[in-house]
């Protein structure tokens, strides 16, 4: 039954092709208005949400650099002004905007899944043809069609961005016009009170993302958004039933998009996750999205009694493989403690994995402090989850030594950036320092490695410690290695770099530098044994990896420190890494 307000008199019938809904009251009923800037703050919580799904998705699974997830936001909000527009061409408003919530709805709940799984069908495309013509691996056929179908798909979810912008777009030029139908009076605030709405509503979803749907699947998150656009949409049907055109097919259409988008929020997790999985060469063992970061453990296995190998990517970039992860936590740890005077108090900055801190327990330190944002990739390699395979947790606690439960261990969950910040106030000094932590491939990875960040580390080191900071590769991105040396430096360091080959990451490079007295190299030359139990590296390595081809550091005068907020190693990584950064990892 509708309400005599709302009821439409004959000649608020459409006719002629136009809206024509007069008012039949002076002013909109208090629950009306109610009603209508509620969901207007709910859509505009959902708008945002989306924008943040789609970045997300693009940063987490497709490798996607910074700057594209800008890019999405920017094409998203341009949309929504070119779809605010075209609302104009919308001839019922009322019917108009139930037909776009249930679109939005249907389109934001598909939009993740059928991007992971055209670009998981992308990536394998190869190997199924490979293995039907028993191609050999070097030849798998990644050019002409495949090669543009790839490409296409890297760019699928700004397709979707575009889309849900123009759709997002329409809804605040219709719920206007809704408003200012159920008045005979101008309504003179009609934009300024939705607008208010509409950024409240964009706040509440900005908290709602931070506070709750980073933790939780991505699949998951957009089915709850998407539900929220349907329960608006049936809302507003049920209280303006009489105003809908084809009303009854719309509410259908919701009851249907209710089915339909319940059972991706239960089943779309394993279904999106499966997809993801065909960009991985090796079978995805285990998966889990962390606050901050989507892990992926990938198991191949191998003959002849061998074990097998695991490998850990974080956002689609390898973070280690067990086959070689010796050979860089060797270079990263050994020559540093080598290097330094007393190894009693030793920080790490990252390396949540334990995998550094296995090699550093055995300079037998007394105390050793390990900071990391990420609470549960800590939890992982300390105590693996019960919902992980039994092969992988063995597995990992065999190679980090199960040395996360060390009792001569501090865990510090915190970023690094504030983090040493806290360790200075208790006036903490430390016999060497390792900085373990991702490429500067992020603005905020950036800030780890300026002047100003070093400069603190400077003050944490003890006057006869060393430091060693992981630098990226000399091989592929040159300008970045030396930038990271040369911003040590600028941080009062003495600094030399060395590199060594990890097959699985190719040539990479470290930068280590002493506070004072010898630089590390020269201290290093005197060692003629590694005075730990250390199975791979030799002090001929150690020696060996401060050569550099001749003309290496012909352009250091043109390289730039990295100064806090220039952001100039990210754009130096950006350029390097740029053209092998999206889904690279076979």
């Amino acid at each position: 039954m509708t309400t005599p307000l709302l009821n439409p008199s004959p000649e608020a019938l459409p006719q002629g092709g136009k809206e024509q809904s007069p008012p039949v009251s002076r002013n909109v009923s208090w629950f009306d208005d109610a009603l209508l800037l509620g969901i207007m703050a709910a859509l505009a919580g959902c708008g945002l949400i989306y924008e943040y799904l789609l970045s997300h998705y693009a940063g987490r699974i497709l490798g996607a650099l910074e700057a594209a997830i800008y890019t999405m936001i920017g094409l998203m909000i341009v949309s929504m002004g070119v779809g605010a527009f075209a609302a104009r061409k919308i001839k019922c408003a009322f019917t108009g905007f139930a037909m776009l919530e249930l679109t939005v709805a249907l389109c934001g709940s598909f939009a993740i899944i059928i991007t992971a799984a055209v670009i998981g069908f992308g990536q394998q495309l190869p190997l199924t043809i490979a293995n039907t013509l028993g191609l050999p691996p070097d030849h798998l056929p990644n050019g002409g069609f495949i090669a543009s179908l790839q490409t296409l798909s890297e760019y699928l979810p700004y397709v979707w961005g575009v889309l849900l912008g123009l759709m997002i777009g329409m809804e605040i030029p219709l719920i206007a016009r809704v408003r200012q139908s159920l008045s005979e009076a101008h309504l003179l605030h009609n934009a300024g009170t939705i607008y208010g709405a509409d950024y409240i509503g964009a706040g509440i979803g900005a908290a709602i993302w931070v506070g709750f749907m980073l933790a939780i699947d991505i699949q998951l998150a957009a089915a709850l958004t998407a539900s929220v656009n349907l329960l608006a949409g049936l809302a507003f049907i049920w209280r303006f039933w009489a105003q809908i055109r084809h009303a009854k097919w719309l509410l259908i259409g919701h009851i249907i998009a209710s089915v339909v988008i319940g059972l991706l929020a239960i089943k779309g997790p394993a279904w999106e996750q499966h997809f993801n999985n065909l960009l991985y060469k090796d079978k995805v063992v285990y998966a889990k999205a962390t606050r901050f970061q989507q892990l992926n453990f990938t198991e191949r296995l191998r003959g002849g009694g061998l074990a097998p190998v695991y490998n850990l990517y974080i956002n689609g970039r390898l973070q280690f493989s067990s086959s070689d992860e010796h050979i860089y936590h060797s270079f990263l740890v050994h020559p540093t403690l080598a290097a330094s005077a007393r190894h009693d108090n030793v920080l790490i900055i990252g390396g949540g994995d334990g995998l550094g801190l296995k090699q550093v327990l055995k300079w037998q330190p007394k105390a050793v402090t390990l900071m990391d944002l990420d609470q549960d990739l800590l939890a992982i390699f300390k105590n693996p989850p019960a919902d992980m395979p039994t092969d992988l947790s063995n597995a990992l606690l065999a190679l980090n030594g199960d040395a996360l439960n060390d009792p001569r261990l501090t865990l510090m969950v915190d970023d690094a950036f504030n983090g040493v910040d806290k360790l200075l106030k208790n006036g903490q000094l430390f016999d060497a320092i390792i900085v373990d932590l991702p490429d500067p491939s992020h603005p905020d990875l950036n800030k780890l490695y300026s002047d100003l960040f070093y400069r603190k580390l400077n003050e944490l080191l003890s006057a006869d410690g060393v430091i060693t900071v992981q630098s990226t590769s000399p091989y592929h991105a040159p300008n970045a290695f030396i930038s990271v040396g040369k911003t040590l430096s600028a941080a009062g360091f003495n600094v030399k770099q060395y590199h060594h080959n990890v097959p699985s990451f190719g040539e990479w490079g470290w930068s280590i530098g002493s506070k004072m007295g010898k630089n590390p190299q020269q201290r290093l030359a005197a060692i003629d044994e590694i005075p730990v139990p250390e199975d791979w590296l030799t002090p001929g390595l150690i020696h060996a990896s401060f050569e550099f081809p001749k003309h290496f550091y012909d352009d250091i005068d043109k390289i730039k420190i990295n100064d806090i907020g220039s952001l100039q190693l990210y754009h130096y990584h950006l350029a390097a890494w740029s053209e092998n950064e999206v889904i690279n990892l076979f």
